[in-house]
Formats: structure tokens, sequence, C-alpha cells
């Protein structure tokens, strides 16, 4: 529902922040991750993620989208819900965490407190194909003036197709075209060709 808040930082702890955004003042949960992130200047934009429960409305907050992308895997497994989300994050880096279920490390997922080896072991199962073909760089901060190709390449791995195949195809394309195509040609184009 609310892609990110932005406004003034009133209130800030590990747990928790309050942000002031056009009068209304938002708590947003949020893990040590962006905790650490968060400066203490006055203004703050968090990317958010809505938690409905027949008793409650929970946001959680991430200091960039590529945190908030792999908070909704996490929580997308089973028994995995958006408390030990967010514990996951707290506990180890999202960069320690992605690259542990990219290479199958069971130990270093396990020794996050309340996942268990058999929690630790169905989060590989689930999570480690998906987070190979989205490849490693999911989680840096992305550029605001992205190139029609990057803008492109994102839109069709969100798609589900192999990050490596999509670059394959759109640098063929790219080549045809002498680089002159806007982004909608391209996925067009690749699409074909996919």
């Amino acid at each position: 529902m609310y892609a990110y808040i932005d406004g003034k930082l009133v209130f800030k702890n590990a747990a928790y922040v309050v942000i002031d955004a056009g009068g209304v003042g938002y708590h947003i949960n949020i893990s040590l991750n962006t905790y650490s992130k968060l400066q203490n200047s006055e203004k703050c934009k968090l990317f958010t993620w809505l938690h409905v429960k027949e008793d409650a409305h929970t946001l959680y907050g991430f200091i960039d989208e590529g945190e908030r992308r792999l908070f909704l895997h996490l929580i997308s497994i089973t028994g995995i819900g958006p408390n030990t989300g967010r514990m996951m994050l707290s506990s180890i880096t999202p960069e320690e965490i992605q690259n542990a279920i990219i290479s199958g490390n069971v130990s270093l997922i396990q020794k996050i407190k309340g996942i268990g080896p058999k929690s630790a072991q169905r989060i590989i199962l689930e999570l480690q194909d998906k987070l190979k073909k989205e490849g490693a760089d999911t989680l840096s901060v992305t550029p605001l003036n992205k190139t029609a190709k990057e803008e492109a390449l994102t839109a069709l791995v969100m798609l589900g197709f192999a990050r490596n195949a999509v670059e394959k195809v759109l640098e063929q394309e790219m080549n045809k075209s002498n680089g002159e195509l806007t982004v909608e040609q391209l996925i067009k184009a690749a699409l074909k060709s996919l």
C-alpha cells in the first residue's frame, strides 16, 4: 500500500522510528541494519511494507529497496513471519543473508535467533534459485539515472526471466539498433527472443 514514507525523523531507536510525513506520525518497525544506516539528520526516507492482520496494521521500514525485497523473499517462506524476517535482517547484514542462501551456508543462517536447522534448509531450498536468478547486485542501491538497457533488464528480471539470458538478449538487441532503442522497444524485442 505504501511504497515509501519520506518526512521528518521525529524519534529513532533500534526497534522502530517515528516519521512525521504531512502532519501524520508513522510508527515504523525497522531492523538493526536500517537503524545503523540511518543518519541523525532531520529528513528520513524509508521503503515500507504494510502487514495487515485481523487485529493490527504494522508498518515495516527499510533503508533501501534491496533490503525490502530480501525481507519479502524471507517472509514468503512458510514459518517465517515479519518479526522473524526483521530478526534475520537485524542479526546479520542483508548481503550476508543473500550470500549464505546462494552458497547454501546452512550453518550461518541457523545461527540467527529463531531459525533452526529445518527452517534454514527450507529458506535455502526455496530462495536459492530465486536469488541466483535475480543476481548478486540486487541489494545494491540503484542509480537514479538508469540507461534504457538497465531499466529493461530490471523489468525483465522482475517478470521472472533469468538475469544472464536477459543480459545476452538485451546486448544483442542494443547492437542491432546501435543503442537507439527506448525501454519499451527493448523489452518488446527481448520478449520475442526469450
